[in-house]
C-alpha cells in the first residue's frame, strides 16, 4: 500500500536528481519491456517529466508509476546506476 509519506519522500529524490542521468525501465506490454537513458527535466506537484536522449522527446510520469514499479528509474551516481527505489525483497518459501 502506497502512503502520502511515500510520495512525498519520492517527491524529494526526484527534484534532488533533477538533470542527472538517468535509466528508465519499463513495459511496454505483451512480455515487451523498454530501457531507456534520459534526464528529468521538470517536477510538479503529481507528474515528473522525462526528457529521452536519443529521441528528443518529453513523457511524464506520476510519483505513483515509480511506486507500483510500472516504471523504474536507476540514477547515475558518478561510477554507476543505482535504483532510485530498492528492489522489492523476495518471499522467501516455508
Amino acid at each position: 500500500m502506497i502512503c502520502p509519506n511515500d510520495i512525498t519522500n519520492l517527491k524529494t529524490d526526484i527534484n534532488e536528481i533533477i538533470g542527472q542521468k538517468i535509466i528508465v525501465k519499463g513495459s511496454l506490454g505483451r512480455c515487451k519491456t523498454f530501457e531507456k537513458e534520459a534526464t528529468i527535466e521538470k517536477a510538479y506537484p503529481n507528474i515528473f517529466v522525462i526528457k529521452y536522449e536519443e529521441e528528443k522527446r518529453n513523457v511524464t510520469y506520476s510519483y505513483t508509476d515509480v511506486l507500483t514499479r510500472t516504471v523504474e528509474l536507476d540514477v547515475f551516481n558518478g561510477t554507476g546506476y543505482r535504483p532510485l527505489i530498492p528492489p522489492m525483497p523476495e518471499k522467501q518459501k516455508t
